[in-house]
C-alpha cells in the first residue's frame, strides 16, 4: 500500500460515518493531506461502496443508523483481509474497544480526536507494512531541489545544503506533500512528536532557519539556482511551492 505522503498516489480512503460534522470534517481534512476519500452515511452504503471500488483503508462509526459496526467490520475485514480498518467509536467502555479489535478492526479512536492525531496513526500503520507494500520516494526533485530522505542529503542546483537535524526533516515532510498545503498539527507531530505539547514557535523558528539556509546556498550556487518558495498559509501551516522564488516570509 503506498503511503499518503507519495505525490504520485493518493490512497483510496473510504469513511463510513453518519455523523454529518464529523464526516465533513473528515472528508475535507483527509482530502487536504493527499488521501482520496469516499463519503459514506450508512454500514450497507459502506459495503457496496467497498465492494464497487475497494479501498485501502476504511474509518468506520460503529454507531450507524442501518447496522452494527462490529458487524460491518466482521464483514469487511472477511471481504478485504489486507485493508487497513480503523474504528471511530464514542465507546469508550474496554469491551468495547476489544470488540472492534476482535472483529477485525487494525486500531480504533475514540471520539472526540483532532485530525492530527488521526493522520499520525495512519502514517504510523502505514509505515509498518511489510516490504513491497509501500511504494514510498525517497528521492523528491521540485525543480532544482532534490531531497533524498533515505540519504538525508539536501541538493541545491547539484551542490548540498548543510541543513540541521530538524531543518531536513521539516523539508522532508513539505517535500514529500510539494504542492499541498501542510498544516502546523501535521508538520510538529511529524518533524517532532505526535504527543508534542510545547510552542508552536519552534516550527516557525527552524522554518525561519531553513528559508535562509536555501536563500543563502541559492546565492552562492553558480550558476544561480532558484529553491522553490515555502509559502506561509495564515491560519493554518505551509506549503512548498513547485514555481522558482526564495520564499514568503510568515
Amino acid at each position: 500500500m503506498p503511503a499518503p505522503h507519495d505525490r504520485n498516489h493518493s490512497p483510496a480512503l473510504l469513511i463510513i460515518e453518519d455523523d454529518d460534522t464529523i464526516g465533513r470534517h473528515l472528508d475535507t481534512g483527509l482530502r487536504a493531506h493527499g488521501y482520496a476519500t469516499t463519503w459514506c452515511r450508512t454500514g450497507n452504503g459502506g459495503l457496496q461502496a467497498a465492494r464497487t471500488a475497494p479501498p485501502e483503508i476504511i474509518l468506520l462509526d460503529l454507531g450507524l443508523p442501518d447496522a452494527d459496526g462490529i458487524d460491518i467490520a466482521r464483514e469487511l475485514r472477511s471481504r478485504h483481509p489486507d485493508l487497513l480498518l480503523v474504528i471511530l467509536t464514542a465507546r469508550n467502555e474496554e469491551i468495547d474497544i476489544i470488540a472492534g479489535l476482535d472483529a477485525g478492526a487494525d486500531d480504533y479512536l475514540v471520539k472526540p480526536f483532532a485530525l492530527s492525531v488521526l493522520l499520525a496513526r495512519l502514517r504510523a500503520h502505514l509505515r509498518r507494512l511489510p516490504p513491497g507494500h509501500d511504494d514510498q520516494e525517497t528521492v523528491h526533485r521540485i525543480g532544482a531541489l532534490v531531497v533524498d530522505t533515505r540519504a538525508r542529503t539536501c541538493l541545491l542546483g547539484g551542490a548540498e545544503v548543510a541543513l540541521r537535524p530538524k531543518e531536513f526533516d521539516l523539508l522532508a515532510v513539505l517535500a514529500e506533500h510539494a504542492g499541498t498545503a501542510v498544516s502546523r498539527e501535521d508538520l510538529m507531530a511529524r518533524v517532532w512528536d505526535e504527543n508534542w505539547f510545547g510552542p508552536t514557535k519552534t516550527l516557525d523558528v527552524t522554518l525561519a532557519s531553513l528559508r535562509r539556509r536555501l536563500a543563502q546556498s541559492a546565492a552562492q550556487s553558480v550558476p544561480p539556482a532558484d529553491p522553490p518558495s515555502i509559502s506561509t498559509l495564515r491560519g493554518f501551516g505551509y506549503r512548498l511551492e513547485s514555481e522558482h522564488g526564495i520564499s514568503e516570509r510568515p
